[in-house]
Order: structure tokens, then C-alpha cells, then sequence
């Protein structure tokens, strides 16, 4: 005999098996009965994880890659609040992510049970609540998953919870899933690219039909464009004339068409900002990147004329001065092996089918100055609200669903994930993988370990005169030894000091989920920020 909390979880995760794939279930008895009842279907995929926050940052870096919801399932109380991190970096990269929570009978509220929280609207704007009390609420799941990215879905479960047998396995059986919501168009937008034009490719970008020629500054998440001009030659754009050989050009662009959702360059973002530039923004969510307001917005354009050739070689020629003074920076011994060496070293051995994960701090900036986008890379980084939490686990799901998706193949495409120390430490229990698990098949996960926090040294608050009050809330020095946690976790570790080394390590054959710990340094990284702007001097 199975009690009504079965009846109702079999109901649920039925409706369930026709939006999701994969779930993750954390560990409790108030989700018991779901659970049991994931368990039993053979059209879902079930991931267990014992922390909330990393199984909710596992069901998301699953999702970026899916490109459809992959749902978390907990038990009630601070468990559900411990999604919350996840659910908003899901809603502003707008990557469909579930959050299915088990919660005692309304009942219960105020009476001081154990275990009860008030969670119906806990994720506040970021998801809306669908209550599950009774089968006849089962239709309002299926509305949610349809017609919203984030997905909240909170099921009323009464003792008793289990019967005194499992659930059998279902005959009904999904082999098709649910459409996703549907993309925002905002329309057309005319524009003349005889004009001086450039393209600024966010996260959440996509290859625009009519702008194929337009020289772009894209940012490693971004499609790889057929003009690329590298970031660094932004600081030439924000000119209005350079002079070279007593020749004057004019080097301000006319206009700016910014594609999805930029955020990684000061003196990009500078030029999206500039009054006496044109803005034209392109979105296929509900927001845009427009830092000034009142730019002309859209999602597709209708184009008139073709870039000018003195235009395209201006644009070329400052992206190779940048280029030149990155590589110049990277090859001067005097700063020592750094983050930006690292990066350099991930991007060189990068091949054709290969997934990226870039931590949000310093690696996702080094990767652009290197010059990624990739054509035949797939790169994610959490742009959406740009946090370092969750990282490792967003990784691992990146790894699982990358592999998920060539099951036929001998081995499983590579991923490899970029991250500094802190953001590594902050989300170190994501290399937790239970025996029983499915685990990373071809997971390298290389850290810049700068003992603190390096992306402080070159921004204002790592300036000479505030420096007596930078090392303990900024530079953050920890001396973990990051070889006895992954021992721990048994996750295979290999330690390199040099660029040399850590080209070695990442061109050698590996298997499953192991670690690569670069110890760079941070000392000289704001000289050779300096140094890289003294370069594109112009």
C-alpha cells in the first residue's frame, strides 16, 4: 500500500519526465517520496549531491549546456534558501533552471515545526512559486516549465511519507520533452554599415545575419566572429583621431551594435557609454546591455551599404597592436608566471569539440586577452550576475552533459574548466561525487592559484597608497594546500610552477575529473596591466 505523499510524487515526477532529463536530488526526508519516485523512472537521469548550493550550480552548468531546464530536488527549510545563488545567476543568463522543493502542509506554518519555513515566494523575483498540494494541481507544473525559465515548483508532502514497499516503475515512458519559452524578438532595426560601425559580442550573443562583416570585440562566451578585433584595441576606438607616420585617421566608430549581454571590458563598456556614439542594442531576452539608456533596440537588423575598406584595415590594425602587446607582455620574463600566462597556456592547447568553463574573476578576462572566442570551442562562464560561487560545480555539469550528449563516442569530449584559488576554495565541495555517481569521463580543471585574490591588484583599490589595508580583505592570502583537498575528495593532482609545465600537463592524456594547480603569482600583476596599456599607448 502506498501512501497519498507517493501517489502525489509519482504524479509529479511523471509531469516532470516531460520538460527535464536530468535531476539532482540532495539527501532528506521530507523529499523522500520524490525521491523514490525519480528513482523508478528510466526517462530521467538522476545526479545525487549532498549540498543544495553546489547541486543547484550542478543542474545549472548542466543546463547552459542542454539548453533546457535540469531540476533540483530537496527537502524543506534552509535547504530551498540554499538556491537561491544558483536560481539568480539562471535569471540574469537566462538559462532554464527548476528548483522543486518538498514542504511540509501549509498546516504546519507558525506552529514551530521542525524543518518549516515559509518558502512560497522564497526566490522572489528571480521565480515565481507553483504550489503542489493535490494531483489537481499537476497542470500548473506543466504552465510553469512551459512558460518560464525559472521554475519553482513547491510540493505539499503529509506524513506518512513512504509506504511499506518502492514504488514500481512506471509504464508511462517521455521520449520527447516539452518545448522550452520561446525567445523574445523585439523587431528590426535598420542600419547603414557604410558608417563606421563595430560590433560588441556579450554573453547570450549569437551570430547576427547582416553583420558577418563587421570587424567585433566578443567576448569568450560569445560566437567566434569573422572580423574579430581583440579588447584591449577598444582603447584606440575611444579616440577620436590617432596619427601614425603623419597620417591622421579617424578611429571613433559611428556606431556601436552591442549583441546579448557584454560586461568584461572597462574601455568596451566605456564605448557604449560615449553620448557621440550611435547605440544599437540587440536581445532575443526581455533585458539589454545599455549602460546609457535610450539606445535603438531590437533583435534582428536590415542592412544597407558594406563596411569601408579604410574602415576594416583601421580595425585591423589596432586589434594586431593589442594582440602584439599581449604577446609581447606574456613573453617578458620580469613578470613571473601569472594568471594571464595560465590562460595563455588553457587557450594553446584548446582543440575542435573542446568546452571551456572560465571562473568569473580574472580567467574569463585573461581567456579574452589571449583571444578567445574559439570557432569549435563551446565556452561558458556565469556572466548573468558574474559570481565565483558555484563554479566547480557548474563545471562538472558542463563535463556530465557535454558527455550525456555524445554517448556513442570512445571517450568523451574534453572540458576544461579556469579558475583562480578563491573561486576554487569557495565551491571546493563541488568535487564531490558519490561512488555510485556518474562522474566526469574528460573533466581538467586548471587552477591559477595566486594564493588571494589577484583581480584586486589592478583595480583601484590595489594603488600604492591604499596598499597597508589591501592584503587582508582583498588580497585574502589563504595558504590552503589545495593537493590535501582534492586528496580528500579523490580527485587525481598535478602542481606546476611554469608555463612550460603547464602546457606539458594539459597536452598529456587524461582521464575523468583531475586538477591542475598552476602556482602563479600576483605581485606583478598590476605592473603588467600597465605594461599592456603602455603598449596600445595611442
Amino acid at each position: 500500500m502506498q501512501s497519498e505523499s507517493i501517489n502525489l510524487a509519482q504524479s509529479v515526477v511523471e509531469q516532470l519526465s516531460r520538460h527535464v532529463s536530468d535531476v539532482v536530488i540532495c539527501p532528506g526526508s521530507r523529499n523522500s517520496p520524490l525521491s523514490l519516485a525519480l528513482l523508478a523512472r528510466k526517462d530521467i537521469r538522476v545526479h545525487v549531491r549532498l549540498d543544495e548550493r553546489s547541486a543547484a550550480f550542478l543542474a545549472l552548468g548542466m543546463a547552459r549546456v542542454q539548453k533546457r531546464h535540469v531540476a533540483v530536488v530537496m527537502t524543506s527549510g534552509t535547504a530551498v534558501a540554499n538556491c537561491l545563488p544558483a536560481m539568480v545567476e539562471a535569471h540574469y543568463a537566462h538559462v532554464p533552471l527548476a528548483v522543486v522543493s518538498a514542504d511540509r502542509p501549509r498546516r504546519l506554518q507558525g506552529t514551530g515545526a521542525s524543518q518549516t519555513i515559509d518558502q512560497v515566494g522564497i526566490f522572489g523575483r528571480y521565480a515565481e512559486t507553483t504550489e503542489i498540494r493535490e494531483g489537481a494541481d499537476i497542470p500548473f507544473l506543466a504552465e510553469a516549465f512551459t512558460g518560464r525559465n525559472q521554475v519553482h515548483i513547491n510540493v505539499e508532502l503529509d506524513d506518512p511519507l513512504v509506504g511499506d514497499e518502492l514504488p514500481g516503475e512506471p509504464t508511462s515512458r517521455t521520449l520527447r520533452r516539452a518545448p522550452v519559452p520561446r525567445q523574445v524578438n523585439h523587431g528590426e532595426v535598420e542600419v547603414d554599415l557604410s558608417r563606421n560601425t563595430l560590433v560588441v559580442a556579450g554573453d547570450e550573443a549569437w551570430l547576427v545575419d547582416g553583420l558577418e562583416d563587421v570587424p567585433t570585440i566578443a567576448e569568450p562566451t560569445a560566437p567566434a566572429p569573422y572580423h574579430p578585433v581583440h579588447p584591449l584595441a577598444a582603447r584606440v576606438f575611444r579616440r577620436q583621431q590617432v596619427s601614425a607616420n603623419d597620417y591622421v585617421v579617424d578611429t571613433k566608430p559611428e556606431q556601436v551594435i552591442v549583441v546579448g549581454h557584454p560586461t568584461l571590458h572597462r574601455d568596451v563598456l566605456a564605448l557604449l557609454k560615449d553620448p557621440e556614439i550611435d547605440l544599437i542594442t540587440l536581445s532575443r531576452s526581455a533585458d539589454f546591455t545599455d549602460p546609457r539608456g535610450g539606445s535603438t533596440r531590437g533583435t534582428s537588423v536590415k542592412v544597407t551599404g558594406e563596411p569601408t575598406s579604410q574602415w576594416l584595415k583601421i580595425c585591423s590594425a589596432a586589434s594586431e597592436l593589442a594582440a602584439d602587446a599581449v604577446r609581447l607582455t606574456v613573453a617578458d620574463s620580469a613578470h613571473g608566471f601569472t594568471g594571464l600566462h595560465a590562460a595563455a597556456a588553457v587557450s594553446d592547447t584548446l582543440g575542435t569539440g573542446d568546452s571551456l568553463v572560465l571562473g568569473a574573476s580574472n580567467p574569463v578576462r585573461d581567456a579574452s586577452l589571449v583571444g578567445l572566442p574559439y570557432d569549435g570551442v563551446d565556452t561558458y562562464s556565469p556572466r548573468g550576475a558574474a559570481g565565483i560561487d558555484g563554479t566547480v560545480s557548474q563545471a562538472v555539469g558542463v563535463a556530465l552533459a557535454v558527455q550525456a550528449a555524445h554517448p556513442d563516442e570512445p571517450r568523451a569530449p574534453r572540458t576544461v574548466a579556469l579558475m583562480g584559488d578563491v573561486t576554487f576554495l569557495h565551491d571546493v565541495g563541488g568535487l564531490f561525487i558519490s561512488p555510485g555517481d556518474v562522474h566526469p569521463e574528460h573533466l581538467t580543471i586548471v587552477v591559477a592559484n595566486d594564493d588571494g585574490g589577484g583581480i584586486f591588484e589592478s583595480l583601484e583599490i590595489g594603488a600604492e597608497p591604499l596598499r597597508a589595508s589591501f592584503e587582508r580583505v582583498f588580497g585574502t592570502p589563504h595558504g590552503a594546500s589545495i593537493s590535501s583537498l582534492c586528496e580528500g575528495y579523490g580527485v587525481a593532482h598535478r602542481e606546476v610552477s611554469t608555463l612550460a609545465e603547464l602546457l606539458d600537463a594539459l597536452g598529456g592524456q587524461s582521464e575523468g575529473l583531475s586538477v591542475i594547480e598552476a602556482r602563479t603569482t600576483r605581485a606583478t600583476r598590476r605592473q603588467m596591466d600597465e605594461a599592456l596599456r603602455e603598449r596600445v599607448g595611442w
